[in-house]
């Protein structure tokens, strides 16, 4: 088996670790203070602890003798890479919530095995809607707006 430290996931587990630092950093800056009950910081605080648990899982672990790592997908990183430039490049360039959340949603089943893409995206489509509408008129929380978002 293998001895000392496996290195692909002890790199994982500090990069975890660096991401929950920044997610931790980035919420000490936050200035918005929420008038009921928990405001975005503290969310953003549970999200750097949940990282930072993932971090040392992962380098525990790293540790842990005869660690096998599967050969990587990259066809389904590719995907997923793919998934998330679709969200961030739908808000970016103003064409909104529902829209990046579809071609995540489709994207990432696509990486996960599934070759029903239009289905995904209809599927998708529904799911991110019911989110927009329940963040925008139930809770009253604004979130990236588009052409689709402007018809509600």
């Amino acid at each position: 088996g293998q001895r000392g430290l496996h290195r692909p996931t002890a790199i994982i587990g500090i990069g975890l670790f660096a991401i929950a630092a920044l997610t931790w950093f980035d919420a000490r800056s936050m200035t918005i203070a929420s008038n009921y009950g928990v405001g975005a910081d503290a969310a953003s605080y549970f999200v750097a602890a949940f990282l930072a648990i993932l971090g040392a899982g992962h380098l525990a672990a790293a540790l842990r003798p005869g660690l096998q790592a599967d050969e990587a997908d990259w066809g389904a990183v590719a995907w997923i890479l793919l998934a998330l430039v679709g969200l961030s490049g739908s808000i970016w360039l103003g064409l909104g919530f529902i829209l990046g959340s579809t071609l995540l949603f489709a994207f990432t089943a696509r990486a996960f095995g599934r070759r029903a893409l239009l289905a995904d995206l209809v599927i998708g489509l529904v799911i991110a809607t019911l989110i927009f509408l329940m963040f925008n008129k139930l809770l009253k929380l604004a979130l990236p707006m588009g052409p689709l978002e402007r018809l509600f």
